[in-house]
């Protein structure tokens, strides 16, 4: 299962999972956003790196923008460190995301990440040797591998109305999957109205899990599953009825809990610190600042 962005939404999280399958019932690999803009953040991040702790093989993290101290700062997650708990806290979270990932690679045919491509992207072994931990730039790779956008408007590369990173066209998408022998780019970091959209004759798709985005969008969220032929299905989220109800939906026919089997995944983990050691060091603070006991073993 791949989900994209939650920012906060605790209990669209746990709809996820209830239709999904909880892990290991099913693997899952997010593509980032977890913080900011939601009532939830700290439930939410503490949940996810909880099942990474405990299912490291089947529950992968991506990082997204708003994983990034400059952004969060902002956009909500430090307030509500700061007034649920303490700064300190958020500090120790900051550690955390310096060092997540950013890309993932599954089967050798499915490039994922949040944001999108960079004109300075001309090999996969760039994406490998990003040393972590590392705060995101203004500008570079790693900055537009969270932030770029895909615009069907443009061909080759254009200005991001975000103020940071670029836009790409459809001709981008195919001229990179051509030259690295891949099939689809998936990546989340914009809103759509479907939970998911796609992109360059599908080339590229775009998912989005918060259904009625911060109370403001009356967007449906969605999950792509990808079973071990690789073939994708999509699950949706559709937001609350006017009743309160949620509702979910799917497409192709399929289940919405994916094989057990896992098609090969690769997190390019190179030159990584110690991030089982911050998520730890996350997990414990909550343990400690809500229970008063260490959290040695989250079993869940």
């Amino acid at each position: 299962m791949l989900p994209g962005d939650i920012h906060g939404q605790y209990s669209d999280l746990l709809r996820l999972f209830e239709y999904g399958g909880y892990p290991p019932e099913a693997n899952y690999l997010f593509l980032g956003d977890y913080v900011d803009r939601g009532k939830q953040s700290i439930e939410t991040i503490c949940l996810l790196l909880a099942y990474k702790i405990k299912y490291p093989e089947n529950f992968f993290l991506l990082r997204g923008n708003h994983e990034c101290a400059s952004i969060n700062r902002i956009y909500g997650f430090y307030d509500e460190c700061k007034r649920r708990y303490n700064v300190r806290l958020w500090k120790t979270f900051t550690d955390c995301f310096n060092c997540l990932p950013v890309a993932a690679l599954i089967d050798e045919k499915i490039l994922c990440m949040h944001g999108g491509l960079s004109p300075d992207l001309k090999n996969l072994n760039q994406i490998r040797n990003i040393a972590r931990p590392v705060d995101v730039p203004d500008q570079g790779l790693l900055c537009d591998l969270l932030w770029s956008d895909p615009d069907k408007d443009i061909e080759g590369w254009g200005e991001n109305d975000r103020g940071v990173s670029y836009t790409f066209g459809a001709d981008k998408v195919n001229e990179f999957l051509e030259k690295h022998d891949l099939d689809l780019i998936c990546r989340a970091h914009q809103v759509v109205e479907d939970g998911y959209a796609f992109f360059a004759k599908r080339q590229l798709v775009t998912i989005f899990s918060a259904p009625n985005y911060c109370g403001e969008f009356d967007n449906a969220g969605a999950m792509m599953s990808v079973d071990d032929t690789l073939t994708c299905s999509f699950q949706i989220l559709k937001p609350l009825d006017k009743k309160g109800k949620v509702g979910f939906g799917g497409n192709m026919l399929r289940p919405g809990t994916p094989p057990r089997k896992w098609p090969r995944t690769t997190i390019w983990w190179n030159n990584t610190p110690p991030l089982q050691g911050y998520m730890h060091d996350v997990v414990d603070g909550i343990g400690i600042l809500v229970g008063g006991t260490q959290v040695d073993d989250v079993g869940l």
